[in-house]
């Protein structure tokens, strides 16, 4: 049956890549049911019960014993490392209950690679059983799936010396292997489920609050989030009026609903207090402060449109508070002139941990957009003047002894020692003190939490606290791209890959270095959006993409390109007797000669980013992993290639043999 691309209005039309009827021909011919079976990757599977996607997941180490929920089967544990926070390192089991969901009757065949000791059984029956290991996949027969929900569950040992590695895939007639997405999973919730949740809450609380900035966790605490800090106080009167900052520090939550950053004075002199302190911070001038740069809105709206800021900010033109976003209402009040263009540019130079990422935007654009916030922002630009000597010294004694210098930099300033250790606080003291129900008074810290946090702090002071002694990436980036949003973009514009995909899909050096925001090829130069940066956090969010699918942290090295191999990789792309690869994809400065529907990325760019297995998974069957990509599909349900001048037709053999040749990155010769 011919191989059909069918554009959204309907009308059949060519692969994409292909513009010959003789090349068309070497095509292989697919079944229309790919198209529906690519679904595997999307949101097809829908249970009737809507239950929550994903497994839940109980790893059990040395007697210790935590539930979660987990996107998938998947994970990858490094040799004397804890698969979570929750239980010690060591040997450890992991078991995986849930549901896989299908539409309609059907066989699916399941495959356990990885190491390690391995039963899956579905709907009650076993239907694999024995030892992984790394490239002899353990795989089942043709497994049958009742319509609707399937009972699930994997019992995985690690091993007992080695990395522990674990990534459950499918496959069937139609479509071949590729990991069983988390869309096509449901759970039960469980008491162990929500008790896990609220101790997992509430670590991220003792984190996101800089609890262990007065309280020491000691020398075994290690999590990167330890290190987070606060806005530092140098040069802070160039930067924020006097009057916003007194606002904020007599309540930060009345200003910006959420913040971590909890109210330091308290009774019926809070407000004189903050204006005090406010006054000393404003006095920190910067010697040499650049001069405010002219922008214009209409350029700046169209800038916020296009780097989707909505993603985290309501409109500034009336859009509705949402949770989680942050309003821009105050940033006229908030910002001297000038100020807040700086900021936009550069959003991590006086607060490296902060959530604003990066767009490393132009002076010019800075001031576009500073320029539209700024317009329709409420209150009056800072106009303060000087305070008076006795004011700032009585801020000053008041930023120094009120607990703010245990989170804020405050250079010839140290300190004041913060409160008890943590090992020193029981579980029961977590009633009282910063968590006190009520009104806070004295010293004490007053966090505008509610009630289901503070009870998520208690669950976790019931915990010995070793996890904070133990980082798990994986762990990390499941918190950490809730809090910055990464959801909001991935998967919803295009250009953005879903999140689901990105760690099985990219190394993790390379995706480690485009986090952070540091200058490299664009792969979609096309686009006007851009990925911003996140330095503080761009190591463990990409080692943490990647162990949460099943692949190490630091991906292994290959051997050297094979020479004869890479040249049949170059005829392969190639338009004269290939697949005509370089219709929609560069080769190094080897432009596209001949883009039909949309550009592909330079291919020279392919092996730096791009994880070995998906690269095969995606050349072999493009609409299995992303149902709407406008990639073609080459190569038959055997697998088998259309040209078998190339290595006998052997389809395994010809996407390795391209591979060689995307090994030579930039030195790639160009393609026929």
């Amino acid at each position: 049956m011919p191989w059909v691309h069918l554009k959204p209005g309907g009308i059949l039309d060519r692969p994409r890549g292909v513009h010959s009827l003789d090349a068309m021909a070497r095509v292989p011919l697919v079944r229309l049911t790919v198209l529906a079976l690519a679904c595997m990757g999307g949101a097809f599977f829908m249970d009737a019960a809507e239950r929550p996607t994903g497994l839940a997941v109980t790893f059990e180490a040395a007697g210790v014993t935590d539930t979660t929920q987990w996107p998938g089967v998947q994970l990858h544990v490094a040799q004397g490392q804890p698969p979570s926070p929750f239980v010690p390192p060591g040997p450890f089991t992991a078991t995986w209950n849930g549901f896989v969901n299908s539409e309609l009757r059907s066989e699916y065949t399941f495959h356990v690679e990885g190491s390690g000791e391995v039963v899956v059984e579905v709907n009650g029956t076993p239907v694999a059983s024995g030892a992984a290991a790394s490239g002899k996949p353990l795989s089942t027969g043709p497994v049958k799936l009742n319509k609707g929900a399937n009972a699930l569950r994997v019992a995985y040992k690690s091993p007992a010396a080695g990395d522990a590695v674990l990534r459950l895939c499918w496959s069937n007639a139609e479509t071949p292997r590729n990991p069983v997405p988390s869309s096509a999973l449901a759970h039960d919730e469980s008491d162990a489920l929500k008790s896990g949740a609220l101790v997992r809450e509430g670590r991220g609380l003792f984190l996101d609050l800089r609890c262990a900035r007065c309280h020491d966790a000691g020398e075994r605490a290690s999590v990167p989030e330890l290190a987070m800090d606060a806005p530092t106080f140098a040069g802070m009167g160039s930067r924020l009026g006097a009057s916003w900052m007194a606002r904020w520090i007599a309540d930060p939550a009345s200003v910006r609903p959420g913040t971590p950053m909890p109210r330091m004075v308290h009774g019926p002199e809070a407000a004189g207090q903050a204006k005090a302190m406010a006054a000393f911070l404003s006095s920190l001038r910067d010697p040499a402060v650049p001069a405010a740069k002219e922008g214009d809105a209409e350029q700046g709206k169209a800038l916020f449109e296009k780097l989707h800021c909505i993603a985290c900010h309501p409109s500034p033109e009336g859009g509705e508070a949402e949770p989680g976003k942050v309003s821009h209402k105050h940033v006229k009040a908030k910002f001297r002139p000038g100020a807040l263009a700086s900021f936009l540019s550069r959003p991590s130079e006086h607060f490296p941990w902060t959530r604003m990422p990066d767009f490393r935007l132009g002076a010019e654009e800075s001031a576009h957009l500073a320029a539209y916030l700024a317009k329709h922002a409420e209150g009056d630009a800072p106009s303060d003047g000087d305070a008076d000597a006795a004011l700032r010294d009585e801020g000053k004694r008041l930023v120094e002894t009120t607990g703010c210098l245990q989170c804020h930099a405050l250079p010839g300033s140290k300190a004041s020692g913060g409160s008890r250790p943590l090992s020193q606080l029981a579980a029961e003291a977590w009633g009282g003190g910063c968590l006190k129900d009520g009104a806070a008074g004295g010293k004490v810290p007053a966090y505008a939490l509610t009630a289901r946090q503070r009870e998520a702090l208690r669950a976790f002071a019931k915990t010995d606290r070793a996890s904070l002694g133990r980082h798990v990436a994986s762990e990390f980036v499941e918190r950490q791209s809730a809090g910055l949003r990464c959801a909001e973009c991935h998967g919803k514009h295009e250009g953005f890959p879903t999140w689901e995909l990105l760690g099985g899909k990219l190394r993790p050096e390379w995706a480690a270095g485009f986090i952070a925001g540091k200058s490299m090829p664009k792969p979609r130069p096309w686009l006007e959006s851009r990925m911003p940066g996140f330095p503080a956090y761009a190591n463990a969010l990409a080692e943490g993409l990647a162990t949460r699918h099943g692949w190490p942290a630091r991906t292994p090295q290959e051997p050297a390109s094979v020479a004869a191999d890479a040249e049949k990789g170059r005829k392969l792309v190639s338009a004269n007797g290939g697949f005509s690869c370089v219709s929609c994809h560069g080769v190094a400065d080897f432009g596209a000669t001949a883009v039909f529907e949309a550009p592909g990325i330079n291919l020279a760019l392919s092996f730096e980013r791009l994880q070995p297995d998906y690269y095969r998974r995606w050349l072999r069957s493009p609409l299995s992993v992303d149902p709407n990509t406008k990639m073609p599909v080459y190569f038959d349900e055997q697998g088998k290639s259309p040209l078998p001048e190339f290595f006998d037709g052997d389809g395994p053999r010809t996407i390795q043999g391209i591979w060689e040749y995307l090994k030579l990155g930039a030195a790639m010769p160009k393609p026929e």
